[in-house]
């Protein structure tokens, strides 16, 4: 007997054993996530701008104490506990009214020294909308945290379900789907735990209820889709456990789809509204802008720039982030550089030399790229520079002069232009600067990561059928890594096939396990084809699997259901916005730099003839009917050179491009950060290189026109 091992250690070997063959995580020694771990988390995941907000508002409240009535302080702190924000009401407000005083001081200052009332008005405008926007940010934070949020929670409640099928357990499956999803709802779900390890409530269950509540409003489908979950919890037979976890994923699929529909049909009137007030009226406007600035003297063309190059575009920007606040939950897709770090390195432009690979930042290549451009649109004015004598001039082909510096009709003596048609065409590179450096750059940080999302999509799509496959045949029997190599063999060449051969040749050339030859970091078939979906399959499946083939069958095949189910309502969400996207692509596409290329041909005519007509009319004054029309002279000012209305209308063209693109991206994708940048590496550099080439045909055009009317009627000023 004395041989005879102690009860205690025969309980604590069959532990060891059971962990070791399970792999399920004792009560006491969970790896979750702790006060230091949850801050260090909420570190990395927190935007830049989240951080820089939160120490202004900090520092500011310091400074000031401001009390903040009891109602409009709650609501602010709900959205500053939605964002997980560490700041107070308080200091938010300080914020709101400190910094547009420091603006409207520092900017009137500047404004009175370079004596302009103009811009002393547009900084007192500037600082009153600055405290209403610093007054909303929190909510408009929150706004945007939601919408992040909310476009994981359909994955969010697959994996929770996907989970609780075949382990009922509440903590383990939030930590789980915490696991799959990235920020911000993972940390939101981190924190669900965190708060119970904090002692800040005593259950999951009462961590979970209370984080629900501050989506009551907001996303009434996800908390019942959760309530449901919790409910499956107290049922007495599997059977209706089971059916109540069906229902909850059931739930936020319905509602998602109907309050898509719904969206897509309110959306038609604000997007129409955006483009007009944003774009066609604008633009449309340019072509009595000559006109106004040969009539008012008084207008210069930074006043014009900051009217299309710093107003309008924030007007865009806060309207389309207004409907964009407004869009449901969605299924959207996410950065896997963001899942998967390795992969960060296809961010950069590699070169392979001798087996080594070289990184290059793109932001190097693009900035040298940028500043070539703007050196070429900066060329008449570096020449006029050099030699300021109106008199000096480069003659380009067709009789076109490159500078056209000319001695100004309001302020004798003082030189003004170039007037040239050489200086329009080679103002259209402000324009390509901007579109060939922001726009490459764009481009190539995320056309790598675009092209592996875009493959393992392929096997997301393919993969529901897949999994039915492996489970008919864990189902009938087989040992998985047999299985494995079937459904490869069926599968053939396709992406699926070539994922379970990838599993299946690890199996039997590498003799790893099953669990190895999927996850292994070097070699598993998830380092190919980085998807949360897919590895959270496989996570269920190994799990799965130990309990016996029947059950791993049958949690394959639900899976293998739910993928199909949420594909589905993913493309009729796609279909309702198909109309409302077609649009806005036409605008980004086409409509728009068309329509501004045209105008600016249009307006450098008008700016031609007037500036001819001008100066016949002064050399009228020396005739004898000259004395007679000496005051219409006067009527005439300086007018603005095309050089830099092209400028100004370039570049504000670029700056729309890119705001309708976040837009639509934003309405499609919702937030999806790596499918904006891609749109946006495309979309500027054609859209803007389409507005260039119309613009300078039309100008070439339009001014040989001009310059024929000016010929015919030049014997007046003869």
């Amino acid at each position: 007997m004395a041989n005879q091992p102690d009860a205690k250690d025969l309980v604590a070997r069959y532990k060891r054993k059971l962990q070791a063959e399970l792999e399920l995580k004792e009560l006491g020694t969970s790896e979750r996530t702790v006060t230091r771990e949850y801050k260090q988390f909420k570190t990395e995941a927190m935007p830049r701008t989240m951080t820089l907000y939160e120490k202004a508002c900090n520092f500011c409240g310091k400074i000031l104490k401001i009390k903040v009535k009891p109602e409009k302080a709650a609501k602010l702190q709900e959205s500053i506990n939605i964002c997980h924000l560490n700041i107070t009401p308080s200091g938010a407000q300080a914020l709101a009214y400190m910094l547009p005083i420091a603006v409207l001081i520092i900017g009137a200052l500047f404004s009175l020294l370079i004596g302009s009332l103009f811009f002393v008005m547009i900084f007192i405008l500037f600082s009153i909308a600055l405290i209403v926007v610093l007054n909303r940010l929190p909510d408009f934070l929150a706004n945007n945290w939601r919408m992040k949020a909310s476009n994981q929670m359909v994955l969010c409640i697959f994996y929770v379900v996907t989970f609780m099928r075949h382990t009922s357990n509440l903590e383990n499956a939030i930590e789980f789907a915490s696991e799959h999803l990235s920020p911000p709802l993972s940390l939101d779900l981190k924190k669900i735990i965190w708060d119970v390890e904090a002692g800040k409530y005593e259950s999951v269950k009462a961590s979970l209820d209370a984080y629900l509540e501050t989506w009551k409003k907001w996303n009434s489908e996800f908390v019942e889709a959760f309530h449901l979950i919790e409910s499956s919890l107290y049922e007495s037979s599997d059977e209706r456990r089971l059916a109540m976890l069906d229902k909850s994923l059931d739930v936020i699929l319905t509602e998602t789809y109907e309050k898509m529909l719904h969206y897509a049909q309110n959306l038609k009137s604000p997007i129409t509204m955006l483009h007009m007030m944003g774009v066609i009226l604008p633009i449309l406007g340019l072509v009595i802008l000559p006109l106004i600035v040969s009539f008012m003297e008084n207008v210069k063309w930074w006043h014009i720039a900051t009217l299309y190059n710093v107003i309008l575009p924030v007007v865009v920007y806060y309207f389309g982030k207004n409907i964009l606040s407004k869009r449901p939950t969605g299924y959207g897709d996410t950065d896997i550089s963001e899942i998967n770090p390795e992969l960060k390195k296809y961010k950069n432009i590699i070169v392979n030399i001798g087996g080594f690979e070289l990184q290059i930042q793109p932001i190097f290549i693009c900035v040298v790229i940028g500043a070539i451009f703007a050196l070429i649109a900066l060329t008449p004015v570096i020449l006029h520079t050099i030699n300021p004598s109106p008199r000096f001039d480069i003659n380009l082909p067709f009789g076109i002069k490159l500078l056209e510096y000319r001695e100004s009709n309001i302020t004798p003596g003082k030189i003004i232009g170039p007037f040239g048609l050489g200086a329009a065409l080679l103002s259209l590179c402000f324009p390509l600067a901007l579109a060939f450096s922001l726009g490459l750059y764009y481009r190539l940080r995320s056309k790598n990561i675009v092209k592996i999302r875009e493959k393992t999509k392929k096997l997301e799509d393919e993969f529901a059928s897949a999994l039915f496959q492996l489970g008919n045949r864990l189902g009938d029997g087989l040992p998985a890594e047999i299985a494995f190599q079937k459904v490869a063999k069926v599968m053939g060449d396709t992406t699926s096939g070539n994922f379970f051969k990838l599993v299946s040749n690890n199996i039997s050339r590498l003799g790893m396990s099953v669990k190895q030859a999927i996850f292994n970091p070097k070699t598993g078939a998830l380092v190919y084809f980085p998807s949360n979906i897919i590895q959270s399959s496989m996570q269920v499946l190994i799990q799965s699997i130990r309990k016996g083939p029947v059950i791993a069958a049958q949690a394959l095949m639900n899976i293998s259901r739910y993928i199909k189910e949420i594909h589905k309502v993913n493309e009729r969400l796609k279909d309702l916005m198909a109309d409302v996207i077609s649009d806005m692509k036409s605008q980004i596409h086409f409509l728009t730099p068309a329509i501004s290329g045209v105008v600016i041909g249009i307006t450098s005519m008008i700016t031609y003839i007037l500036g001819a007509l001008s100066g016949n009319i002064q050399n009228l004054g020396t005739s004898e009917i000259g004395g007679r029309i000496t005051d219409i002279a006067s009527l005439f000012g300086d007018g603005i050179p095309t050089y830099y209305f092209q400028a100004v209308i370039g570049i504000y063209v670029f700056q729309i491009v890119f705001l309708l693109t976040q837009l639509s991206n934003g309405i499609e994708n919702g937030a999806d950060k790596l499918g904006e940048k891609n749109a946006l590496g495309h979309n500027l550099i054609r859209s803007t290189v389409l507005y260039c080439l119309i613009s300078a045909v039309v100008m070439l055009i339009f001014n040989m026109i001009a310059s024929r009317i000016v010929t015919v009627t030049g014997v007046i000023g003869g």
